[in-house]
């Protein structure tokens, strides 16, 4: 156990594509947006975790098809949330509006579909959590128990994240033409992991 937790923190602290787009939003909304999102993110995660469980992930793997499909809705669904939030940049140049605008509750659907639609997340947790599983006892239970373990690491630093970026944006935001360039960002960041995502290629 000692020996997963070591490696499910490091690779929680790695800055993957989850950690981007949580970094991605918190620029573009803030700390609300970035923290909706992390929670958003671990039910979609969850929803990996409770498939892998089951066995459905082994087989959306070993399915050329069903990888492809899925890649391309979650590919295209960050592609558009990152040009709908270049093109929303300029309408928010007061903070005081952009606060008022946002909806935690869109963040948090939004980080639950980019997860959930991620194939390498599945491809993740195929590849991460069965080398700590013992076959003598019930594979399920201890699937969902490590898989739950890591979703909770995972999650815990994406808040750091949002918080940090969250702080440094507070900082810059003092300037209405720095609000734009931080949601352009943001829409770029997001564009380019949804690029990423669609060239990305199944785990042999």
């Amino acid at each position: 156990m000692f020996v997963f937790l070591g490696a499910a923190l490091v690779l929680a602290a790695m800055p993957g594509p989850g950690l981007l787009y949580v970094a991605g939003r918190t620029l573009g909304g803030g700390k609300r947006d970035g923290l909706a999102s992390s929670y958003g993110s671990a039910l979609g995660g969850m929803v990996h975790v409770a498939a892998g469980a089951v066995g459905i992930s082994a087989l959306i793997m070993a399915s050329a098809q069903a990888f492809m499909a899925l890649k391309l809705i979650g590919g295209a669904y960050l592609i558009y949330l990152g040009i709908q939030t270049w093109r929303s940049a300029g309408s928010f140049a007061d903070l005081r509006v952009e606060q008022d605008a946002l909806n935690p509750w869109a963040a948090f659907r939004q980080g639950i579909i980019v997860e959930a639609t991620n194939p390498k997340t599945a491809a993740f947790f195929l590849a991460l959590l069965p080398q700590f599983i013992d076959p003598a006892r019930s594979v399920t239970a201890q699937f969902l128990v490590l898989g739950t373990i890591s979703i909770v690491l995972n999650t815990a630093m994406a808040v750091l994240v949002s918080y940090s970026v969250a702080g440094l944006r507070e900082r810059a935001l003092r300037s209405s033409t720095l609000i734009i360039r931080l949601r352009q960002a943001s829409g770029a960041l997001l564009g380019g992991l949804g690029i990423w995502l669609l060239l990305s290629r199944k785990p042999a």
